[in-house]
């Protein structure tokens, strides 16, 4: 077994861990980590600890050993856990999430090297249950950070592929969803966290543009959550035409697969945005209360409505150079930076660069 001294290898290791329970988003921003694992190091046996929800959307990737955990199970599911461990023995544990109950589960994983984040970034003392750290690089988007993990082990190649597996089934019910109602435009206009929400008023003003100037059908997409729900049918209620609401009504799989499927995709700081990203597809990304050089669409820089640093200076009295990297402003006022403006002057660029005749909003 390696020795603290061994990192990074002289020679791939035969097993690794990761460990990276949730988001959606961060879930995503794994996969080219492990895409580049396979590619680099094809003979190592790789294991993910993820969540039970999470899994829905990446346990099929060939060559990864996947390990659930379901968070409502509560200490049965870590016993879970440990039935399937106890037994194993790894060469090195990426323990890619700050939250104390993944440290908890990480104490479960039997490996002499467990990798965390750096002293600054590693919040709620992730650092007490590591003995390696990732190098302190600052202001570094999410997907840049995990690359450091690899970058500790002595890989500096970076695969940035998703190749997430849909089946032909999935294909072909979004396929059938989109047919002759192109081109669309994918609003997912809700996060969890609600501090990061636009205005239904605001996603209802872009929706009829689009619609009105693009010819664009309309799809919202988003969780089965009360909240979700009641964002999704006021949307639909200011407008004069009818749209697809699948809020509620699709598995990961089929929301990814609807997401591949559209022209471009308008959401906040949330999980489809990276989806989007995944499978190729431009996406607005609308961002106030979190930092886009973070958090954003990795692949769509460029189409970012980014209100963070008014958002700073109003709710704080900072610049963004002042600001602590990650800070974020949980204010119901932030997003409202955000005009309707901004984000159809995006839309217009975004769908210019498809088709160079689109009109441009004045």
């Amino acid at each position: 077994m390696p020795t603290k001294k061994q990192l990074p290898f002289a020679s791939p290791p035969a097993r690794l861990c990761i460990l990276r329970l949730s988001a959606i988003g961060d879930v995503t921003h794994v996969v080219p980590i492990v895409r580049t694992l396979q590619k680099t190091w094809p003979r190592t046996h790789i294991t993910w600890i993820i969540g039970k929800l999470e899994a829905g959307l990446v346990s099929d990737i060939t060559g990864v050993e996947f390990i659930l955990y379901d968070k409502s199970g509560g200490i049965s599911a870590y016993l879970e856990i440990w039935k399937v461990l106890r037994q194993r023995r790894f060469d090195i544990l990426l323990h890619m999430q700050m939250s104390l109950r993944a440290s908890l589960i990480s104490l479960l994983v039997r490996a002499p090297i467990r990798l965390g984040f750096d002293f600054q970034r590693a919040k709620d003392l992730q650092w007490v249950f590591t003995n390696h750290k990732i190098n302190p690089v600052s202001h570094q988007h999410v997907l840049d950070s995990f690359f450091e993990f690899l970058k500790a082990m002595g890989i500096h190649e970076r695969v940035l592929q998703w190749k997430i597996p849909l089946t032909a089934e999935v294909q072909d019910w979004a396929a059938a969803l989109l047919k002759d109602r192109l081109p669309a435009l994918v609003i997912s206009p809700c996060s969890v966290h609600a501090y990061r929400n636009w205005s239904i008023e605001g996603y209802a003003a872009v929706a009829q543009y689009a619609h009105n100037t693009h010819g664009m059908h309309i799809v919202l997409t988003g969780g089965p959550s009360e909240m979700e729900n009641s964002v999704g049918d006021a949307i639909v209620e200011n407008l004069d035409f009818p749209v697809t609401n699948l809020i509620g009504k699709t598995s990961l799989k089929q929301l990814l697969a609807v997401v591949a499927g559209a022209t471009v995709i308008i959401s906040p700081d949330s999980g489809p945005a990276h989806l989007a990203t995944a499978v190729g597809i431009p996406v607005i990304g609308l961002y106030a209360s979190t930092n886009p050089n973070r958090a954003r669409p990795y692949l769509s820089h460029q189409w970012t409505v980014n209100k963070y640093p008014q958002a700073l200076l109003r709710e704080y009295g900072i610049s963004e150079q002042q600001a602590q990297w990650g800070t974020r402003i949980r204010s119901k006022h932030a997003m409202q930076a955000i005009k309707t403006h901004d984000v159809c002057t995006m839309l217009d660029r975004v769908l210019e660069e498809i088709n160079p005749t689109t009109e441009r909003y004045s």
